[in-house]
């Protein structure tokens, strides 16, 4: 089934009118809008100042959706984002009162300045979509989507994230600062009124779940998985590389692919796509050997992998 040319135009429009509050920024909205899309989550590592939370907050009102802000610190308990039972004396009965992990659009602020025991509650609900409060399952939204940051500079009194919970991101970005050009632009724009007030939804909530639903009907050639599987295969044999890519994340590299396409107006996938968002789906997924650390280091080897490998030529059985 061919995307219909709506379904396209509805991603342009939103993908447009976020960039009109965040300058310069096209490819990390684009990228995101691929794990919207993908149903995954997105880790933004990046300094103070760049913008994440504004990019964040104008995702959240381009979709009409419920924005919730977790400003995560070392004392924050589990129950702070979940929720929890509270005693109501009318009724004799304990009432589930729902923490800010309950909306559509969840900005995890700083997810690693606070304990691996609120992290983990995190972790139940991007994995499960649902959490569990008192030995009570309360299922989250159909749309969930959380956008976590953290500061790759400052380290005292953080906990870093396990493996475990880095895999539950489908992408993993960082913005870098503006050109120059682009921070004149941003200069100007917000020299007045700020434009994220103005901003209306282009979305519903319900479109957004109908456009999930088309992306998962993108067609994968079994060449294309084949490649697919040829760059996970590799980081799994490289030199420095400790720990490979998991089947999890074969998995990851699928939805995202499959999203990407369907942005660029396809309803197939081709090796471009693969190539596009490899470096941001897997680059978290590895664990390089020694003192080689970073997120643009690991980045550069799966670019490297790709370009040592044979791409599969286009076939009608390709594009179906």
């Amino acid at each position: 089934m061919t995307p219909s040319p709506a379904s396209h135009q509805l991603i342009a429009d939103m993908i447009d009118h976020v960039e009109t509050v965040v300058v310069g920024k096209r490819k990390i909205i684009r990228l995101i809008t691929v794990a919207l899309l993908a149903g995954g989550h997105v880790l933004i590592e990046d300094i103070p100042g760049v913008g994440k939370t504004v990019l964040v907050r104008s995702i959240a009102r381009s979709i009409g959706a419920d924005f919730k802000r977790i400003q995560f610190t070392p004392d924050l308990l589990p129950s702070d984002i979940t929720g929890m039972s509270v005693f109501n004396q009318k009724t004799g009965e304990f009432q589930f009162r729902p923490g800010p992990l309950m909306g559509n659009v969840v900005l995890a602020d700083e997810i690693n300045r606070t304990s691996p025991k609120t992290q983990s509650a995190l972790l139940e609900g991007m994995a499960e979509g649902r959490v569990t409060v008192d030995g009570t399952t309360h299922k989250l939204p159909d749309l969930f989507f959380v956008m976590a940051t953290q500061n790759p500079i400052e380290y005292e009194g953080t906990y870093a994230l396990p493996e475990a919970q880095l895999d539950r991101f489908l992408l993993k970005l960082s913005m870098g600062y503006p050109s120059r050009a682009d921070e004149l632009a941003i200069l100007n724009r917000l020299s007045g009124e700020n434009p994220l007030e103005r901003l209306q939804p282009v979305l519903t909530i319900e479109q957004i779940l109908e456009l999930r639903r088309q992306v998962r009907e993108v067609y994968v050639s079994d060449s294309m998985k084949n490649y697919l599987l040829d760059i996970v295969e590799a980081t799994r044999h490289h030199p420095d590389i400790y720990l490979g890519v998991s089947p999890r994340g074969s998995l990851a590299f699928l939805q995202a692919a499959r999203a990407y396409a369907f942005i660029c107006r396809r309803n197939y996938t081709v090796p471009d796509d693969l190539k596009e968002v490899a470096p941001y789906v897997l680059g978290h997924r590895i664990i390089l050997r020694g003192d080689q650390t970073g997120g643009q280091k690991a980045a550069e080897l799966i670019r490297s992998i790709i370009a040592s490998i044979h791409v599969p030529v286009r076939t009608k059985e390709s594009i179906r």
